[in-house]
């Protein structure tokens, strides 16, 4: 049965080459609008299909047989899909699963399970699907539920997403036309706040939904900080905090307002951003996390900082244009990331230290920018620091040459067993003096983590110049030969 499927599969990809290779100059035009109906079709079914392999793959637990350590880290990494959560969502409710005695259970909602394995429905559609049965208040009875369900499949299969939720204003309302059925449990399990990924304008989409608490609470914050003239990050003169603090002028706040010409959205926009700074200078973080103070961390170049150009990367993940960097910066208390020469500090502690140091935590973060295994979008602020050449327990000495960051999932799946990783120094190329991974067993290089360095993704994908090539790799022999080399003996390495 096995063998039979995997040659099923094989003829699949094979017949899939023939097919692109085929020309459609021979069709008649209603006929070539018909294969595009069918190919996408036949898109959905696969994707319907797609969802019983995953659900296979988690019942047996088969990622761990291609080194992944969790279910969402071989669907985002192996299976390459761009949201891996939502894609285990369909799976958990439209695939057949098995109860604690081993029955299989039918799927949750199988009307839309049914309607995407006939092609009818995509997988936007089916998170439009289930988006509106999230809404269901819990006191709902079952067979109601059920009945909105089919209802929505069916309305799926002829509609869009954005028809879809429309649709499933009308049926929430319908099964509770007074009101009366949600509860603090739906409002809890519907609460949430969302950042989207960094756009090419490094801009972020903030969604999310707020607890009626949260959102009385947000109400008074805005009152005060989002009021006009308030918090205006282009004007100097405009007052910080809240509209009520002590020694505000009254007159200059006035002043403020005549020239605040942003709309509600900017100037709550712009209480936040304010409320988050007080956050983080007044102290209510604490003085650490993860070894690191609890301030936006920037690793930048020298050339990025002489020129005011290019993207800096924080520790927390995110992205910032230089003009922000070099404003912050006015105000900053700056931590150098270089070596001891620099720094005055000791990089170097053999067995003396077990933990990193927060020096040595700025130099792997300039080195690294998050976590060191290829692939894992972990930034270093979620970051431990991993005895990379040696464990601690097997004799590893704590300096900065031997140390690279790696998530907590990760730090851990570092050992002799089966389905682990080792950890290697890269001895060549762009990643020369970093440590790659490499899963036990297996005859392949050394594979580092260039997910929080997009230049290197960059330079990677264009045609290398040799000029400049000689260059980086010179500069890389001189930055990773100086942090070996003796202290009386990095300065003139530097200088040359």
């Amino acid at each position: 049965m096995g063998n039979t499927l995997i040659a099923k599969y094989a003829a699949l990809e094979s017949l899939l080459g023939e097919i692109a290779d085929e020309s459609t100059d021979a069709l008649t035009e209603s006929e070539i609008a018909e294969i595009a109906i069918t190919h996408q079709r036949l898109t959905h079914t696969m994707g319907s299909t797609g969802l019983r392999r995953i659900a296979d793959v988690s019942g047996r637990e088969a990622y761990r047989t291609v080194q992944c350590r969790t279910l969402i880290e071989f669907v985002g990494e192996r299976l390459r899909v761009a949201a891996p959560r939502k894609r285990l969502r369909e799976v958990a409710e439209l695939s057949s699963m098995l109860s604690m005695t081993g029955e299989p259970l039918p799927p949750r909602c199988p009307e839309t399970a049914a309607a995407m394995a006939d092609g009818d429905l995509s997988h936007e559609h089916v998170i439009a699907v289930l988006d509106v049965l999230d809404k269901v208040p819990a006191a709902t009875p079952s067979v109601m539920r059920e009945d909105a369900e089919a209802q929505l499949a069916d309305i799926a299969r002829d509609f869009g997403p954005r028809e879809i939720a429309r649709a499933g204003a009308r049926i929430l309302a319908h099964l509770d036309p007074d009101g009366d059925l949600p509860s603090d449990r739906d409002r809890a399990r519907n609460r949430g706040v969302g950042i989207g990924t960094q756009d090419s304008l490094l801009m972020s989409k903030l969604t999310g939904h707020l607890d009626p608490v949260t959102r009385a609470l947000f109400d008074v914050v805005l009152a005060a900080w989002a009021a006009p003239g308030m918090n205006k990050p282009d004007d100097e003169h405009s007052p910080h905090g809240g509209n009520d603090d002590d020694g505000i002028d009254p007159a200059l706040l006035r002043e403020a307002a005549d020239r605040d010409h942003r709309s509600q959205s900017q100037r709550n926009h712009d209480a936040l951003k304010a409320l988050l700074q007080a956050a983080v200078d007044g102290g209510l973080l604490g003085s650490s996390h993860r070894g690191l103070p609890p301030h936006i961390i920037v690793s930048i170049t020298d050339t990025q900082l002489r020129e005011h150009a290019g993207i800096a990367h924080t520790a927390t993940g995110a992205d910032l244009p230089m003009t922000d960097v070099v404003a912050m910066a006015a105000t900053a208390q700056m931590h150098l990331s270089v070596f001891e020469d620099a720094t005055g500090e000791p990089l170097f502690y053999g067995r003396a230290k077990r933990l990193a140091t927060q020096a040595q935590r700025f130099v792997l973060f300039s080195q690294y920018g998050g976590c060191g295994k290829a692939g894992c979008p972990a930034p270093f602020a979620h970051a431990e620091i991993h005895h990379a050449e040696n464990d601690w327990a097997d004799g590893g000495v704590t300096d900065v040459t031997d140390l690279a960051p790696a998530c907590g999932p990760h730090n851990r799946a570092v050992g002799d067993g089966p389905g682990q990783f080792t950890t290697v120094k890269i001895d060549s190329g762009p990643d020369r003096g970093r440590y790659g991974w490499i899963p036990n067993g297996s005859t392949g290089p050394p594979r580092a983590n260039h997910l929080h360095r997009p230049a290197q993704i960059v330079a990677d994908h264009v045609p290398p110049d040799p000029v400049s090539e000689t260059v980086q790799r010179r500069l890389q022999f001189l930055i990773t030969e100086s942090i070996r080399l003796p202290r009386v003996h990095r300065q003139a390495v530097l200088a040359e």
